[in-house]
């Protein structure tokens, strides 16, 4: 293997390692997971994640620091995600009764995931 390759496959397990912490983390609020790497034509959604009516769209980050966690959600992952999750609620058959907020978990290293909500407000 190339270090392309080994680069491409820790990055891979490191995500995969921040979505499992970020996932406990949720738990341990109180929420279901409902799906993990949702995956639509119009993008990808790392958490989805529900306490009643309440549906969390949750993007993992797994950063050095929250303010490099905040920074990496760009404006385009914004709107990918917000597309994606639009597909998704259209497929939930309560999706009328169903409140989405936008929520990002950052893995940062020896702590316990910060889970920082309204991370960004879908477009009107």
């Amino acid at each position: 293997m190339g270090k392309g390759v080994d680069a491409r496959v820790k990055a891979y397990r490191r995500g995969h390692r921040g979505e499992f912490l970020a996932a406990l983390a949720l738990m341990a609020r109180g929420y279901r997971i409902v799906a993990r790497r949702y995956r639509t034509k119009l993008g990808e959604i790392d958490l989805i994640a529900r306490r009643g009516d309440l549906v969390l769209i949750v993007e993992v980050k797994a950063r050095p620091s929250l303010a490099e966690a905040m920074d990496a959600v760009g404006a385009s992952s914004q709107r990918r995600i917000e597309d994606a999750a639009g597909l998704w609620l259209a497929r939930q058959p309560d999706h009328a009764r169903l409140s989405l907020r936008f929520d990002l978990v950052a893995v940062l290293p020896r702590r316990w995931p910060v889970h920082v909500e309204n991370v960004f407000f879908a477009r009107g």
